[in-house]
């Protein structure tokens, strides 16, 4: 359900959570091999993410990236919804303009609990609820 870029932004993102600090900031080309992403393509996902405060960065030869308490609060959904446009997990997963309760398509019926669920989900998950999840070995984050 997730577009690469999505999922990429999200393992930026967490990777900056778990390894770096206001007085350890990391570089975009050093996320980039442990989160598997390349280093333009994850730079480009960061620097969006700075745009809308979702991480800090400072520039300067002790400059990069790292996430503050506001940015741990960020819902994962603003992820999404940043990268992605607000519209595309809410949307027809068949692209079908006038697909809705009232007028389902196809596949609605399929997804619709599960697809609300999973939005609900987002909207209520910070970053921070995920790091916590990581540091308490209740998820993995190959890093």
């Amino acid at each position: 359900m997730f577009s690469n870029s999505s999922k990429y932004a999200i393992k930026g993102v967490l990777y900056l959570a778990v390894n770096a600090r206001e007085n350890r900031k990391v570089l975009a080309k050093d996320i980039a091999k442990p989160i598997n992403v390349p280093p333009h393509y994850i730079a480009k996902l960061l620097q969006e993410l700075k745009r809308h405060g979702i991480v800090s960065s400072v520039k300067g030869p002790h400059g990069g990236f790292y996430l503050n308490e506001e940015n741990m609060k960020t819902q994962l959904m603003k992820i999404v919804d940043v990268i992605d446009g607000e519209q595309k997990l809410r949307s027809c997963m068949l692209s079908i303009r006038e697909c809705d309760n009232e007028n389902p398509c196809p596949l609605h019926h399929l997804v619709g609990e599960t697809k609300t669920d999973f939005i609900k989900n987002l909207e209520n998950t910070t970053i921070s609820d995920l790091v916590a999840n990581i540091k308490e070995g209740k998820s993995i984050l190959p890093l």
